[in-house]
């Protein structure tokens, strides 16, 4: 277990980490391009359908049944839509937009520029909030994925990484417009990754070391479930509203073939001894 956990710490880092590439967009180019951060976005979502129907729910089905695979992937879908209620949602604020509230800032004074800056600043904390506590169950996706095999929690950490990269862009833009400070940007953006990996510590003294495979792949079918919530909910329609509808379904299936022939490279290319 020991070994494991420290496999599941070091991909939930990587995805974790992958906010603060969100947020060098903004405090290197300060001008992130929004079709591409969309193009990513429908990428990063056509990863995650892959790994939902094709890989967890697939699996799942046909090693505890059609009927238990689809209960616990749909009990998945219920318990993250349940979560998501109360999970402040996360705003990107383009910044052409950010500009412009700094020249009005300018014309109606000082005082109106701090109060401002001051709101601005709060919408972007409540955004990191909202992102740690939504990276929080990835962290416990990547942990419960690497327990089934390498090959699955690789797959679960390339995606999430890809995904993390916009929400990066997310923290560290209003951070940065309110503080006028890039470090506090991209360490808040940093700090909001960072509960992929605390994720894994927790999960991981939650569950006993030997789990039923019955009770894991009903757990990875949950995990399907809440990835599929997640794509259906929050990165198709920001892929759509940056980048277009018919060039975000476009980086959609990309994403599919992708995640498919990964999965086909890691098979053939994995040792034998590391479980798949």
């Amino acid at each position: 277990m020991d070994s494991q956990v420290m496999v599941a710490l070091a991909l939930s880092l990587v995805g974790g980490l992958s906010t603060s590439i969100g947020a060098l967009f903004v405090i290197l180019f300060q001008a992130p391009n929004l079709k591409m951060l969309g193009l990513l976005q429908g990428f990063a979502a056509g990863l995650m359908l892959s790994i939902s129907f094709l890989d967890l729910a697939h699996n799942a089905i046909n090693s505890i049944g059609f009927l238990k695979g689809n209960l616990w992937f749909f009990g998945g879908v219920v318990f993250f839509g349940i979560i998501a209620n109360f999970i402040p949602e996360p705003t990107f604020a383009p910044s052409s937009d950010v500009k412009s509230k700094k020249t009005n800032g300018d014309q109606g004074g000082k005082d109106i520029m701090k109060k401002h800056r001051r709101q601005v600043l709060f919408s972007g904390i409540i955004t990191a909030i909202g992102i740690s506590l939504h990276n929080f169950p990835e962290g416990m996706a990547v942990f419960l994925g690497s327990i089934k095999g390498l090959r699955v929690g690789l797959n679960l950490a390339l995606a999430i990484a890809l995904h993390n990269i916009p929400e990066g862009v997310a923290v560290a833009l209003p951070i940065y417009f309110a503080t006028q400070s890039k470090w506090q940007a991209f360490k808040l953006a940093t700090v909001s990754g960072f509960a992929e990996p605390l994720g894994v510590v927790l999960v991981a003294y939650l569950f006993p070391s030997s789990l039923s495979p019955e009770i894991l792949e009903g757990l990875l079918a949950s995990v399907g479930g809440v990835m599929a919530f997640l794509t259906l909910h929050e990165m198709l329609p920001l892929a759509f509203d940056y980048a277009g509808q018919k060039q975000a379904v476009k980086a959609v299936f990309f994403g599919m073939a992708f995640m498919s022939a990964s999965l086909y490279f890691l098979e053939i290319s994995l040792p034998e001894e590391m479980s798949l």
